[in-house]
């Protein structure tokens, strides 16, 4: 049976150490500044994220209240707007604490219904599109994490280290071709087994097989600038996706994109026509998972130990035989 290398006062501590040390680090290394971010927005603005395009947002219309408000998926386009708004300067950004409620997620040890992140957004110019500048800014993360991992282990000796020193970066074609009789999931596990912490670059578009590695909105990242940080965790004898990020579109690439997904509707809505008329300044961004990050740190193995959320009957009473301590 498994058996936590924390008790209960020991993860809350814990969590407390990665969430402030790794926030404060990230910060200083990135050149952020905390904002406040909404949990809601309009459902007409444009702004929330549509994830893979199947999931369906928590929506209410408020007393006295004429527009229909969504809870957030993520912040992925919004924090571009506060960028504008908050006159961000050139290779600065800002960076807050994401709540979200994902009704349609499938739950498991990695995931919930609810999802807490920091979200991060960078001021960035059109030289700094490239593949170089991605994976420079991922070993700037990969490099805080590194940091973090090594201040929660001073603090709790018995912890094991999970994370990496170098990122193996691949594109998702390169993948495909490596195992090319693997699922996609299959494929991440395989390769993050074989070298750690990694990096999978180019995702959204189709693949040589016809299926794109995984489904991503078409109107934030520029599916050629961005990709996935995993990391092997052998508890669960599987990838962790810690961290999804990119270069984000410009006008060209945005148009391409809804193109591809038949979505050029959305040129209507505020968010794409502010982005098409060079209202909002080129950026990267990305979504770190907190819950996540401490569920690795920690040596979890399930979400709910570092996270306060609900879980059906079954997966409580699993729980339970199997010695974890949900919050």
């Amino acid at each position: 049976m498994y058996k936590s290398k924390l008790n209960l006062i020991e993860t809350e501590k814990g969590i407390k150490i990665v969430k402030d040390y790794f926030e404060k680090v990230l910060a200083n290394e990135l050149s952020l500044m905390r904002v406040s971010s909404p949990l809601f927005v309009k459902k007409d603005s444009g702004l929330n994220d549509n994830l893979n395009g199947i999931e369906r947002p928590v929506s209410f219309v408020p007393n006295d209240f004429n527009d229909e408000l969504e809870i957030v998926h993520s912040l992925a386009k919004w924090k571009r707007y506060a960028l504008a708004k908050y006159k961000i300067p050139l290779n600065q950004g800002i960076y807050c604490d994401m709540n979200a409620i994902r009704k349609d997620e499938s739950l498991d040890n990695i995931h919930s219904l609810y999802v807490d992140q920091w979200d991060w957004e960078k001021h960035i110019n059109r030289k700094e599109r490239t593949i170089s500048y991605l994976t420079e800014t991922v070993n700037e993360i990969n490099k805080v994490i590194l940091k973090t991992q090594r201040k929660i282990i001073l603090e709790y000796p018995r912890l094991s280290k999970v994370f990496s020193r170098k990122v193996t970066f691949i594109t998702s074609e390169d993948l495909l071709k490596k195992y090319p009789n693997l699922t996609q999931k299959e494929r991440e596990t395989s390769f993050s087994k074989a070298h750690g912490t990694i990096f999978i670059m180019q995702i959204g578009g189709r693949l040589s097989n016809g299926i794109p590695h995984d489904l991503r909105a078409p109107d934030y990242d520029d599916w050629s600038l961005n990709g996935d940080l995993l990391v092997y965790y052998p508890p669960l004898k599987e990838a962790v996706e810690i961290s999804s990020m990119g270069i984000r579109v410009d006008k060209d690439s945005l148009i391409k994109q809804l193109s591809i997904t038949n979505n050029m509707d959305r040129l209507s809505l505020p968010f794409h026509k502010a982005l098409i008329n060079d209202e909002l300044p080129l950026s990267i961004g990305g979504g770190i998972g907190q819950s996540r990050l401490c569920l690795i740190l920690l040596n979890k193995i399930h979400i709910g130990e570092v996270q306060a959320s609900v879980w059906s009957q079954e997966e409580t009473d699993n729980a339970k035989k199997e010695g974890i301590n949900l919050l």
